[in-house]
């Protein structure tokens, strides 16, 4: 499914068993924000883990939850997330320890306290203590929080922070990127503390509903013979809202432009691989991430091609595009944190597959199936784009992935034509030159028409592997005349394809047809006028050329012969 209005959505689910203690000192609670139209839109996602041995462990840990999400979505949005949290847990912590000085019955109560706070596009977490938060992404598992204890063995239960320990309080706060489709686990000691890593990656993996499986973690952490309070509160990301530009130029502005790195050298903890493609402004290079194992894609600038603005305008459109339509034919980009990335490039996931490009450059060549099968899908991907007022200008079998698993992916975004935003300069004009519409060459931006052209030339190349124009060379003027005809290098095509290719081609744009989807109900329902013409009977020549010559002489022989006879 395709969204272009989306939002931050999430799904929470939420377990807590008291195990073998007498009572449950562990709390937790979520809050969606704005119950009124001036509050806070953040969710915000505790738990929190009285400290045991001590009066007042749960009071603690229910005081602290409590108090923490009527004072966070009390205060201002334009705090910033990090500064409402930490005040509120700072009026949270004074309060709790000056509990502890004055009521004898409460001396030294303490409570663990780990929150997760989505706000828009990103995530915060603020910690105090032994209970962990977890991010399930890509298959996996990642803790993002530090266990404030005095060491292992024996010490491993002993806190060295806590809320109420100390006044002030020290707190840990990060921030993180949020995307669709991961998972956050915030648990208590006694889930962490009873079964592995291994194991929490089991059943966060099921992807079962968020309330299953907290009660799953819960289960497991008691069967495996936990002794103390379970809490674990799971929160599924299922959509984010879209980037702003002005968000994405200033992420992007400060990043210095070098050379792309050799494969085999490790980068912001990406181990960097081979070289998979190479364009006009961007090489694109497999690595791996060392911080979650999974396998990426990375591009980087191309030295030398385009000024330092253009470099930095096409990784704005392409973040900007993957933030604002999710679709499956779509590529996506991964978001880096601020203090993650040190250099220009962008990430995204690697997907396993080949080019259009290295298809038509392997035998055999595309049937008539095959290409009418992929035409009609690219059609589809690039009336997504248009859809959103995005036009792509860089249609070509080399930015056209085709998956093992059938799907395709429309990549390389950068010189998109976005609403709204300032173009590219005229000497740095996107596109490629043999795929490129003539009103391009003329000064035009690039529309939907253009973007059609493109489409059609890449078709006729998947069929004919050669340009109906002829191959354009970069900064010439050409001319243009008549496309060679389908038929005369794919004679086994039907003639309505040729006829339907030629309309997308055409030199005068309101030749063409109207739309992306008008081409792709053209390609996807010209069969039934009469589909390819099979294996037609060949002639003599085709099959023995030395045969057809032979009896050709012969013909002519006694022709000659009869002449002669004659006079």
């Amino acid at each position: 499914m395709t969204r272009l209005d989306h939002e931050l959505r999430c799904e929470i689910g939420f377990a807590t068993e008291r195990g073998q203690r007498p009572d449950n000192q562990d709390f937790g609670a979520a809050r969606f924000g704005r119950p009124r139209v001036d509050a806070r839109p953040d969710v915000v996602a505790v738990v929190a883990d009285g400290v045991g041995g001590h009066a007042g462990g749960r009071e603690a840990a229910e005081l602290a939850v409590r108090a923490f999400l009527d004072g966070y979505f009390s205060l201002p949005g334009s705090l910033g997330a990090r500064q409402a949290a930490a005040r509120s847990l700072d009026a949270v912590n004074s309060w709790i320890v000056a509990q502890g000085r004055v009521d004898p019955q409460r001396a030294n109560m303490a409570t663990t306290f780990t929150a997760l706070i989505l706000s828009g596009r990103s995530g915060h977490c603020v910690h105090v203590g032994d209970s962990r938060l977890y991010r399930f992404r890509e298959e996996a598992l990642e803790q993002l929080t530090e266990d404030h204890v005095m060491g292992r063995g024996d010490l491993r239960h002993v806190l060295r922070r806590a809320v109420g320990l100390e006044d002030p309080v020290r707190m840990d706060h990060a921030s993180f990127s949020l995307r669709p489709l991961e998972r956050y686990l915030l648990c208590s000691d006694g889930v962490h503390g009873a079964i592995s890593d291994k194991r929490l990656r089991e059943i966060l993996a099921r992807r079962a509903a968020p309330q299953q499986t907290a009660e799953d973690l819960v289960a497991a952490a008691l069967g495996a013979g936990g002794a103390d309070n379970c809490t674990a509160l799971v929160v599924d990301i299922l959509d984010t809202p879209p980037a702003e530009a002005d968000e994405l130029r200033d992420f992007f502005g400060d990043l210095p432009i070098l050379a792309p790195p050799e494969p085999g050298s490790i980068l912001d903890d990406y181990l960097i691989g081979e070289r998979l493609s190479e364009g006009r402004y961007s090489r694109l290079m497999r690595a791996q991430d060392l911080r979650g194992g999974a396998r990426v894609a990375i591009k980087f600038p191309q030295p030398l091609v385009a000024g330092v603005k253009t470099y930095r305008r096409a990784f704005v459109h392409e973040a900007f595009v993957a933030s604002r339509v999710r679709s499956p034919w779509i590529v996506e980009t991964i978001e880096q944190p601020s203090e993650r990335q040190t250099r220009l490039y962008s990430v995204m996931p690697f997907y396993d597959g080949e080019t259009l490009e290295q298809r038509l450059n392997r035998e055999p060549p595309m049937s008539y199936a095959e290409g009418a099968q992929i035409a009609t899908r690219i059609a589809r991907a690039v009336a997504t784009l248009h859809r959103a007022r995005i036009v792509h200008r860089d249609i070509k079998p080399d930015n056209i992935l085709l998956l093992k698993d059938g799907g395709l992916k429309l990549i390389d975004l950068g010189v998109a034509r976005l609403p709204q935003r300032e173009d590219f300069p005229p000497e740095d004009i996107p596109g490629t030159p043999s795929y490129m519409a003539p009103e391009l060459f003329s000064g035009a931006a690039g529309d939907e028409m253009t973007d059609l052209f493109a489409l059609g030339v890449t078709a006729y190349r998947m069929f004919a592997r050669s340009y109906p124009y002829g191959e354009i060379e970069p900064f010439s003027h050409p001319r243009f005349g008549r496309p060679a005809p389908l038929a005369t290098r794919r004679p086994d095509l039907p003639a309505w394809l040729d006829a339907a290719i030629a309309k997308a081609i055409a030199v005068d744009s309101a030749q063409r047809y109207g739309d992306m989807l008008e081409f792709a109900f053209e390609i996807e329902n010209g069969a039934r006028r009469g589909g390819p013409t099979g294996d037609r009977k060949k002639s003599l020549y085709e099959n023995n050329p030395l045969i057809f010559w032979q009896a050709l002489s012969a013909v002519l022989a006694i022709l000659l012969a009869i002449a002669l006879a004659r006079r």
